[in-house]
Parts: structure tokens; C-alpha cells; sequence
């Protein structure tokens, strides 16, 4: 097997270091296993990216039977998880079936349909999906709303203008469960690339709850991370985002029109407590790009 070209991982991590981030990455050749690997292995904070097991562990279920898909929730008002997007911003009671909440949960990250979700499938069997998955590092802890709970205990903070306010100070960081892997919902980019491909390759569930999946993945709204590094009309850029505080993801699949298929995984941790920092997103684009077109070029060798 041809491998990477010698210098990508340098490229990479020169890349992460001049964007003011820690970063770790796996890019594979989803058909033939080529893999580029910086940090891989190690623990990473899912953030939201904890939707897409949630997502599979949705669609098995409703694969077996064990729900359906189009039973109708209704969501009041004063009974939501804080959020900037979908049901979560909404003032009003909103009414929809269970599958356009994991559309929104997906699309557009929404922590209110993710928690709906989450509730309705069981947290146990996110995690019993992922070990029967073969993801044995990955583990979900909770959804939106846990998440929360432990930022502002562990902050004594109660908004999360207070909670940035605070981030600097000694010793806050590391009082932060939510910031580290250990102790919050968890995975590797390996394990994350790895999930990918089962979802492209029909193997996470039946080939039509698959396809579902594919679907919602590449409906995914926000174009400033993954799909930056790859700015092609015949080029498809399918994921899932996740932010927290000094976390930025991304995990995803990109599709090329001569039937290239990779999943990446990328997860950056901000050497500064800044909220808006667009080279901290814009380098998990970058870092996604010099992998797969390493990939494709040790194909091609």
C-alpha cells in the first residue's frame, strides 16, 4: 500500500500551531483504508459531534422497530435547552415527529431536538450502539442540557457570558468537566472516521436508514470548518460541528465526482479563551484538505 506523502503530518501540525490550536486529526480513504493520522488515538471532546452515535442509535432503533420515526412531539415553550439555533431560539409550543427533530439536531445542531431525541432513544443505547460499533473509546455522557448543567456548577456561573468572563482565570480550565475528555461525552478521531465509514459504507444500519443518515449530514448548514478546505461545486462536504468553549470540531465525509470517498475527523482545543477566533475554524478546513488530497495523491502514486 502506497502511503501519505513524508511531509503532510508536519504540514498539518504547523498548520494547527499558527492557528493558536492544539489539534488532532484522522483522514481515511474510505474504500481502501489510506489514513493520515495526527494525534488519532488520543481523547477528544465530542461537544456536539456526540449527535452523530446519537444519530445512528436513532436510526437502528427505528430500523428494529423500537420507535417511530414519525411519532409527534410536542415541545412547550418553558421546557427547552438553551441553544442559538432551531426549536431552541423558538418562543412558541412547537409540534413535529421525531425524525425532523434529529433533522434539526443535525442541520443545524439544535440542542432542544438533540435532547429529545436522546430522552426518547436512551442514553444506554448510544453507547451500547457505539460498542457494538467497534468504537470501544467512545462515550456519550449526556445531551445538551447535561452539558450545560456541568459548565455553570463547575463555573458557579449561571450564563455563559459569566462563564467567558471567568475561562482565564487560574486553575478555571481544568475545573471544567465539559473540557475534558475524561470526564464528558468522549471519543478519538479514529474512532469518529471510523463511524463515518460505516454510515457510507451501508454497515451502521440497513442501507436505508443509512442513506437517511448520508442525507442529514450533508444538509449540515455551517460552511466555515470542514467545508471551507474544499470550496469545489463537484465536490460534496458532509458533517456534523461541534463547539465549546475553547473546543472547535468537525467530522465528516467529502465526496469527490471520480468517486474519491474520505472521512475526517478534526478537533482543535484554543490556546486562547477567545470566543470568536475564525483561524481556529478555518484550519480544520485546511488541515482536512492537505489529508485528503495527501490520500488522493498516494493513490494516484
Amino acid at each position: 500500500m502506497t502511503t501519505p506523502d513524508a511531509d503532510v503530518h508536519a504540514r498539518i501540525e504547523a498548520a494547527f500551531r499558527d492557528a493558536g490550536v492544539t489539534g488532532y486529526l484522522h483522514a481515511t480513504d474510505i474504500d481502501n483504508g489510506r489514513q493520515v493520522a495526527v494525534r488519532a488515538d488520543e481523547p477528544v471532546v465530542l461537544a456536539s459531534v456526540f449527535k452523530v452515535p446519537l444519530l445512528v442509535a436513532f436510526h437502528r432503533q427505528a430500523a428494529d422497530g423500537l420507535l417511530d420515526p414519525t411519532e409527534p412531539v410536542t415541545l412547550r415553550a418553558d421546557d427547552r435547552t438553551s441553544g442559538p439555533t432551531g426549536v431552541s431560539v423558538l418562543l412558541d409550543e412547537v409540534r413535529m415527529s421525531l425524525r425532523d427533530l434529529a433533522c434539526l439536531m443535525i442541520t443545524v445542531s439544535d440542542n432542544t431536538a438533540a435532547d429529545v431525541v436522546l430522552d426518547r432513544v436512551g442514553l444506554d443505547a448510544v453507547n451500547t450502539t457505539t460498542a457494538a460499533l467497534g468504537l470501544p473509546t467512545t462515550m456519550v455522557d449526556g445531551g445538551g442540557r447535561h452539558l450545560l448543567d456541568t459548565i455553570f456548577v463547575d463555573a458557579e456561573a449561571t450564563t455563559f457570558s459569566e462563564v467567558w468572563a471567568r475561562l482565564d482565570e487560574p486553575g478555571m480550565i481544568g475545573r471544567l468537566r465539559a473540557l475534558d475528555p475524561l470526564r464528558t461525552s468522549h471519543s478519538t478521531p479514529r474512532e469518529m472516521t471510523r463511524l463515518l465509514g460505516l454510515i457510507w459504507r451501508d454497515e451502521a444500519a440497513p442501507p436505508a436508514e443509512c442513506a437517511a443518515m448520508r442525507r442529514l449530514l450533508a444538509l449540515q448548514v455551517w460552511p466555515h470548518r470542514l467545508s471551507s478546505g474544499f470550496p469545489y461545486d463537484d465536490v460534496v462536504v458532509s458533517g456534523k460541528t461541534g463547539t465549546l468553549l475553547t473546543i472547535r470540531n468537525e467530522v465528516g465525509v467529502v465526496e469527490y465526482p471520480d468517486g474519491g470517498r474520505y472521512a475526517v475527523a478534526v478537533f482543535t482545543r484554543s490556546l486562547l479563551p477567545i470566543a470568536v477566533l475564525p483561524q481556529a475554524d478555518a484550519v480544520i478546513g485546511t488541515t482536512a484538505r492537505l489529508a485528503v488530497e495527501s490520500l488522493r495523491r498516494s493513490y494516484r502514486g
